[in-house]
């Protein structure tokens, strides 16, 4: 039967930069949160981070009981997930660590309990294989950094994930303001991360081939497609380039041209010379900015364009739909 009890309180297992972050959306939206870590610093760490990334979460609006006073920290992950609703895992990008993580929180929780991993790449089919009780409630929730400002959350099951535990997820996840969207096949890396995969590659190829600087080809992606690309998706896009025609136009036209420039893409190899020149490039541009300043800006800009967003899905009633 499906299990359609609200998710009112998340065990956050890992917290670093993901883990971390989703503890502040998650609080934002009026939840009680549990984090566990076992880096000595880490409940430190946590609340610095959810203060500091309060301000933002309060510009984009907070839920009704929204506070940092409903974060708890535990070490012991027993006591951590117990009476817990959903847990999001967060832990190493380790096959080996997940699985046998997955085995523990199958025999510590309660059937209907789902574990969602934030796992950037490992299939589902393979982590679940720790939990021998209930792989059915075990399910790929992968946000894209950082997840308290970007909506998106990439969910897929494995091959003994439950239909049920799909669809809770989805609904969890669209509850809290997240676009969440479904796969229907399991890939390595999922798909937004295998999208900036091919992309890098190609950026990579052309800096190394100094064909233009790691700041040029920065400027060349946010000043022209990534303008085009914080408001619609690719396939939209290219319906709009075929003008009155829309797509089958597109196709025609530039389909053509296209398959010819995929034929010159660039297949890089990750030698320690590539690396160096790309490091090399990437300071340059750089210069003396500092990584914390690059990511105040970068938020600034992000929270702008959400607010602009939601204030187009407010007047177009298909946007919403689309939702």
């Amino acid at each position: 039967m499906f299990n359609t009890k609200p998710i009112r309180k998340v065990a956050i297992i890992g917290t670093g930069v993901i883990g971390a972050s989703w503890a502040a959306q998650f609080l934002a939206k009026g939840l009680d949160v549990v984090a566990t870590d076992v880096a000595p610093d880490a409940e430190a760490s946590l609340r610095r981070f959810v203060k500091a990334a309060w301000p933002a979460l309060e510009r984009l609006g907070l839920a009704p009981g929204a506070s940092q006073s409903r974060l708890t920290f535990c070490r012991d992950l027993a006591a951590a997930v117990a009476g817990a609703h959903l847990v999001q895992e967060n832990g190493p990008e380790r096959l080996d660590f997940k699985q046998q993580l997955y085995k523990q929180l199958d025999e510590l929780l309660h059937p209907d309990v789902i574990i969602a991993s934030s796992s950037s790449g490992i299939k589902m089919s393979d982590i679940q294989s720790g939990a021998a009780l209930h792989p059915e409630r075990c399910v790929i929730g992968h946000p894209f950094n950082p997840p308290h400002l970007i909506p998106l959350v990439e969910v897929v099951g494995g091959t003994r994930t439950s239909e049920q535990t799909i669809q809770r997820a989805i609904a969890f996840y669209k509850s809290i303001g997240k676009k969440a969207i479904r796969l229907n096949k399991e890939m390595p890396g999922h798909v937004a991360n295998r999208l900036q995969a091919a992309l890098a590659r190609e950026v990579y190829y052309l800096v190394a081939e100094d064909v233009l600087s790691a700041a040029d080809v920065d400027d060349a992606l946010s000043w022209g497609p990534g303008l085009r690309w914080g408001i619609m998706g690719n396939m939209l896009l290219n319906h709009l380039a075929g003008g009155a025609g829309g797509i089958e136009h597109a196709m025609h036209q530039l389909g053509g041209p296209m398959a010819a420039w995929w034929k010159t893409l660039g297949s890089p190899d990750m030698t320690p010379e590539f690396q160096r020149k790309l490091v090399d490039s990437v300071h340059a541009e750089v210069g003396a900015r500092s990584i914390e300043a690059l990511a105040a800006e970068r938020d600034e800009l992000l929270i702008g364009l959400i607010e602009l967003r939601r204030r187009s899905e407010a007047v177009d009633p298909h946007k919403v739909a689309a939702t």
